[in-house]
């Protein structure tokens, strides 16, 4: 499984800031269940409150929110990359330094994070979190620039890596993203309140209006006076995420520019063109492939089944390892419809697939189910390489998809035929805007640097 990223969101201009956040919080749950947090600026003065959890789970009721009192909130929903899974890590970060106090939510991961820290380490700097999100933070701190722009540009000019940042200072709230936009970020509008967010799904659920994206290299300071824009980091060449159209977005989320929905369904139809088989049903490994699963079945003709029921409630399981429970894991999470499946030629569409374990679990969940045969399409290329721009990704000799040929991974997953979206296939789909993309995690082709030893 690939782990969601983070999630960050950000609102000025209201008396119901922290409550509205919350919303955000809300619809952006999917980019990390791990831990939360919310900071509200009152005055010059910043309110802040997090725990390990759920949104619902840290805030269990709106009674919560009553001491985050002002009119700009900042929120971030965290799944780890760099920095320990602890309390010490939940965002948004807040510090006091020279200008005043200073919160920070951050999605994405500092390629040369050791670095820096190592090398601010050295010349006395303390640290308190084992966070990426932190060397932001030591370098604001140390610029000796009084607008808070210019600080976070010199501070942004030092680090390399993938980032879209939310920020409260003073009056004003702050939203960046990094030269080459690895990481999504968009600006709305609600009533006179303007609205930052990692998804647009976060502006639907407050009625905000989407505006436009905040553009890659962008600094953009919201306060009374409106947007005020700066672009005071090096351009560089555009490396948008693809992967968070192949799983990690919301359908309903306009990302880059594009519908997430209209980008999958295509992922989908490409799929059937490429590897088109004979088959009764096609059903998709809910959630994040059902409208691949529906791309594909409009283009071939066979009709699509609900045959997965995924269970929406499951924790963390008390089911350890040792305990060797075969499959309870993909059982807890999925359970088969018998009468969709039996006797059945099925094409199951998934995302990804990156161990293969839980494929393997499913498709012999399936024929136990009675489907009388099984073939795998998957509506993204092999994954080859992991990630350092903000995916939780395992290392290139877990995934399957670098040490295994396609027909061995066939022969692993127990599938009577198994195809992947081509490369070519995914990057040629004219629902994608017209720039560049990061497909690191199935070429090897790192836009950004990292460590050669991080590779292996």
């Amino acid at each position: 499984m690939i782990a969601d990223k983070c999630g960050v969101f950000g609102i000025t201009g209201t008396r119901n800031a922290a409550v509205l956040t919350y919303l955000g919080l809300y619809a952006l749950q999917h980019r990390g269940q791990e831990s939360c947090g919310i900071a509200t600026g009152d005055k010059s003065i910043i309110h802040a409150k997090s725990g390990m959890g759920k949104v619902d789970e840290v805030f269990t009721s709106i009674y919560k929110l009553k001491d985050l009192k002002g009119r700009r909130a900042i929120g971030h929903n965290r799944y780890s990359t760099t920095g320990s899974s602890s309390s010490a890590n939940i965002q948004p970060l807040v510090i006091n330094y020279k200008n005043g106090q200073l919160a920070l939510g951050h999605n994405g991961n500092l390629t040369n994070y050791d670095y820096l820290r190592d090398k601010m380490e050295s010349s006395g700097s303390i640290f308190s979190t084992t966070s990426d999100t932190e060397v932001i933070l030591h370098l604001i701190a140390r610029s000796r620039r009084n607008r808070i722009e210019e600080a976070l540009a010199e501070a942004l000019r030092k680090v390399k890596g993938a980032y879209s940042l939310t920020l409260l200072s003073g009056e004003n709230l702050v939203a960046a993203r990094d030269p080459a936009g690895v990481r999504p970020l968009a600006l709305g509008k609600l009533r006179k309140s303007w609205v930052v967010a990692s998804e647009t799904c976060a502006f639907d659920i407050i009625g905000a209006k989407y505006i436009r994206d905040i553009e890659p290299g962008e600094i953009l300071v919201l306060n009374g006076s409106g947007p005020q824009s700066y672009k005071l980091l090096p351009e560089k060449k555009h490396a948008f995420c693809i992967f968070e159209y192949i799983y990690f977005s919301r359908p309903d989320s306009m990302i880059f520019g594009s519908n997430v929905d209209k980008v999958r369904r295509r992922l989908g139809r490409q799929l059937a063109r490429e590897h088109p088989v004979d088959a009764d049903i096609i059903i998709s490994v809910p959630d994040s492939s059902n409208t691949a699963a529906l791309g594909y079945s409009e283009e071939t003709g066979i009709p699509f089944e609900i045959a997965l029921i995924r269970n929406h409630y499951v924790g963390r399981t008390f089911i350890q390892p040792e305990q060797k429970i075969r499959d309870l894991d993909v059982k807890i999470k999925f359970n088969p419809i018998r009468g969709v499946l039996k006797n059945k030629r099925v094409v199951v569409v998934d995302d990804s697939i990156v161990r293969g374990t839980t494929s393997r679990k499913l498709v012999k969940m399936l024929r136990e189910a009675g489907a009388k045969e099984v073939h795998m399409r998957i509506s993204s290329p092999p994954i080859k390489f992991p990630c350092f721009y903000g995916i939780d990704m395992p290392t290139k000799k877990e995934l399957i998809g670098s040490n295994l040929s396609v027909k061995a991974i066939e022969k692993r997953l127990g599938v009577d035929s198994l195809g992947y979206l081509s490369l070519q296939g995914l990057l040629s789909l004219p629902a994608l805007p017209e720039a560049g993309f990061c497909h690191a995690c199935f070429s090897g082709k790192y836009t950004i640097k990292v460590d050669r030893q991080n590779l292996a």
